[in-house]
């Protein structure tokens, strides 16, 4: 199973791709996890990220597309892979078709999370971030068990990001919709893209999703 999430940021995705892996155990690859590593770990594309990155600009398409590239080799994607936040644009969905046909591979899956920008304004706002572990939580829709404590780690350190805020939630909605959106056109052409509403509990999402891949 080699599934790829889309959607708007707060759709959902990787709280969606978190519970995937734990059913299907196949691993979450996210671009911003892989970047981060590559970056600590020092490699020849981390060092060539972090440059971009280091000058307020975004990191090119065949860094990233190259990233991911050595990561859906590695031994534990051999069963399949969770793509989050990742094809962004066309440039890098044409590149992974063809990295995956080079393979032998291709993708199961498209799933798109749908919600309207009120609904993402909604989520965003009263999104908290644990800063210790990086669990997440909703100030109304998910909040900690214990108000301002983390329930997976147990840290009383929970933040909300600076930019989570209506002006800024409503600009990266509108390039999400420039850049990202097409690739439903493309993936529809393939036969393999689904759409689901992202509105209910995140259980009910989930259940969604599943009917979908299975």
């Amino acid at each position: 199973m080699r599934l790829i999430l889309l959607g708007p940021p707060g759709a959902g995705k990787g709280t969606q791709a978190k519970k995937l892996k734990e059913k299907f155990n196949i691993p979450q690859v996210s671009t911003g996890d892989i970047l981060r590593d590559a970056i600590k770990n020092e490699t020849e594309l981390g060092n060539k990220a972090k440059a971009f990155m280091d000058e307020g600009r975004l990191v090119p398409d065949d860094i990233v597309v190259g990233l991911i590239k050595q990561r859906i080799v590695e031994v534990d994607c051999k069963n399949g892979f969770i793509l989050d936040g990742f094809p962004r644009n066309m440039a890098q969905a044409e590149q992974l078709s063809e990295t995956l046909e080079k393979l032998n591979q291709n993708i199961s899956s498209v799933v798109e999370i749908e919600v309207n920008a009120e609904m993402l304004i909604d989520r965003l706002t009263g999104r908290m971030t644990c800063s210790s572990c990086g669990a997440m939580f909703h100030e109304k829709n998910h909040p900690p068990k214990i108000s301002g404590i983390c329930d997976s780690c147990g840290s009383d350190d929970l933040y909300k990001r600076p930019d989570d805020n209506k002006e800024t939630i409503m600009k990266r909605f509108e390039v999400y919709e420039q850049e990202t959106a097409p690739l439903k056109g493309f993936y529809r052409k393939m036969g393999i893209l689904k759409t689901i509403g992202g509105d209910g509990s995140l259980e009910d999402v989930f259940i969604r999703v599943c009917e979908l891949v299975t």
